[in-house]
């Protein structure tokens, strides 16, 4: 059995360091773009899932009264118990004067 040389000292050379970093890079440029087109679609669709129950909302106030809401936040809490969402992202939700509709404003 041969004996480690005690002026050597074990470890990782600059060339596998920078094999590794190179690598990590290469990764990174993959996955940062995919993660960020993915988050833009998440929040539509959150933000499309929330109007559709909002408009769902408003038409049950409209059978149940016989009149359509002014604000979307005569809907709390009978018919939207947790209050108006809040948009992801930002921006803010509104009711349609004309369609009755909930409309998002960034």
């Amino acid at each position: 059995m041969r004996k480690p040389c005690p002026n050597r000292r074990a470890g990782f050379s600059l060339m596998e360091l920078l094999l590794v970093v190179v690598i990590l890079g290469i990764i990174a440029a993959i996955v940062v773009p995919r993660v960020s087109v993915s988050m833009a679609t998440a929040e539509q669709k959150v933000r499309a899932h929330q109007m559709t129950t909002m408009n769902a909302a408003i038409e049950r106030y409209q059978v149940e009264t016989g009149s359509w809401p002014a604000a979307l936040t005569d809907l709390t809490p009978a018919y939207l118990p947790d209050g108006v969402p809040v948009p992801p992202g930002g921006g803010a939700y509104s009711l349609d004067g004309t369609t009755y509709r909930s409309v998002y404003t960034p």
